[in-house]
């Protein structure tokens, strides 16, 4: 039986487990695209009830931090998916791109020196 003590179990590192996560989200099209969705919610929702109802609770005289705080978050939400949204766009270009030059490769191989399009200086 293994203890949590002895040397052959591994801790649970924070940081490797953050960086593989954030990994996975950012190669994979559609779960970037469902996280920056997914993040967006959530900041509109903490904009929203941080304007009406929990307004009272995040009053900038009475609670600086509180307010600070919760509009901090939403402002780092928003800047996340801000950023993912740059990423997939950057991404989608460079895909755009290789499938360009694919093509264009693919067309020149394709053309022989007998068709009309291709001129040959003999």
């Amino acid at each position: 039986m293994v203890t949590e003590n002895s040397p052959e179990t591994k801790p649970l590192r924070t940081v490797s487990f953050v960086v593989h996560a954030t990994r996975g989200v950012i190669r994979n099209q559609t779960t970037r695209r469902k996280t920056m969705f997914t993040v967006l919610v959530i900041a509109l929702v903490l904009l929203f009830s941080g304007s009406t109802f929990l307004a009272s609770m995040l009053n900038p005289q009475d609670h600086p931090i509180r307010f600070i705080l919760f509009w901090f978050i939403c402002a780092w939400l928003t800047l996340s998916a801000i950023l993912l949204a740059v990423f997939d766009l950057l991404m989608v270009r460079l895909e755009a791109r290789k499938a360009q030059r694919s093509l264009h490769e693919k067309f020149s191989q394709t053309k022989t020196p007998d068709s009309p399009g291709s001129t040959i200086d003999e």
